[in-house]
């Protein structure tokens, strides 16, 4: 089997990091480096384990796409910071100041970037993924909105979720995903998906529909094959439904009208990458990379992702 093309969520990886890491990992000025070190770690050792031969680390251009919010005012809007008029997301004071200094060790790294402006690094990473027709695909993330897009055909497109940390990594496959959360083993990415708008994430603004949980939605679309089913079955009063269940759907039916357009990842995003995604065979200049080393205190994480790269 060919080598994967890995895909970096890497708000996501950094978020975890910085709160994974001490803050009193500093750089010489008191900036801290804890997301730095922690996320530079995380591409060192997704390099080791996964062995890529192409690697993006996908970014945020926009981080609540306004296609988003017009559908779905609510869409991530308690996570806006005060006085932004919505422009921008609330992150831990420290950990601002490290996003530049991540671009600037994958830059210095040789290390490809890809973004699209107006959307989300999710919406990056299911066009990348919709797109590849050579090699399989492994998503690196610690969000579960991502198990979207397993699938086991044209090429085979698992995600390694790092939710509890890189040595509690679970590979999510088909199988392995309808395993965990009830569903068919077949077209287990869209049953995720049509299970999760049903759900919902209070973290994004999602209601859900009221009184359906997770296991319920699973069951239901094992049964019933899709959510467009549910929908056109609650709408049918001669359906199998109860009362309860068809009014269930019927009350969210301004939700669930939007939702797929929300939370289904983009297919046909404009990605940009700042390089080639090849992953290079050394640093594309080890001298700025051991100039970032010093001048932020990075200490054994440069180390260990320069070895990842001579591999």
């Amino acid at each position: 089997m060919n080598a994967p093309l890995v895909l970096l969520d890497s708000a996501s990886l950094y978020f975890r990091a910085y709160f994974a890491q001490p803050d009193s990992l500093t750089a010489p000025d008191g900036t801290s480096v804890n997301a730095v070190r922690g996320f530079t770690d995380t591409v060192a050792r997704v390099l080791t384990d996964r062995r890529p031969k192409r690697l993006v680390a996908c970014l945020d251009a926009d981080w609540r796409p306004q296609f988003r919010v017009d559908l779905l005012p609510s869409y991530k809007a308690h996570r806006v910071a005060e006085g932004s008029g919505g422009a921008e997301e609330e992150v831990p004071d420290t950990l601002g100041p490290q996003v530049p200094i991540i671009l600037d060790v994958l830059a210095a790294a040789g290390i490809a970037t890809g973004e699209a402006a107006g959307f989300e690094a999710d919406d990056v990473i299911g066009t990348l993924t919709t797109a590849e027709s050579t090699d399989p695909v492994e998503v690196i993330t610690g969000d579960r909105d991502l198990f979207q897009l397993v699938r086991a055909e044209p090429t085979r497109v698992r995600v390694i979720y790092n939710g509890r940390g890189w040595a509690k990594a679970e590979t999510l496959d088909e199988q392995a995903l309808a395993a965990k959360y009830g569903l068919p083993e077949h077209g287990t990415g869209k049953a995720y998906l049509d299970m999760s708008i049903m759900r919902g994430d209070p973290s994004d603004g999602l209601p859900g529909v009221a009184g359906i949980g997770e296991k319920t939605a699973a069951k239901l679309i094992t049964e019933h094959g899709s959510l467009q089913a549910l929908i056109e079955l609650a709408a049918d009063p001669g359906s199998p439904f109860t009362a309860k269940m068809r009014q269930r759907f019927l009350d969210a039916g301004d939700y669930l009208a939007v939702a797929p357009k929300v939370v289904a990842v983009a297919a046909d995003a404009g990605v940009e990458l700042s390089t080639s995604d090849a992953v290079p065979d050394g640093p594309a200049d080890e001298a700025a990379l051991r100039e970032l080393q010093q001048r932020w205190n990075l200490g054994g994480s440069v180390d260990r992702l320069i070895a990842a790269l001579n591999g």
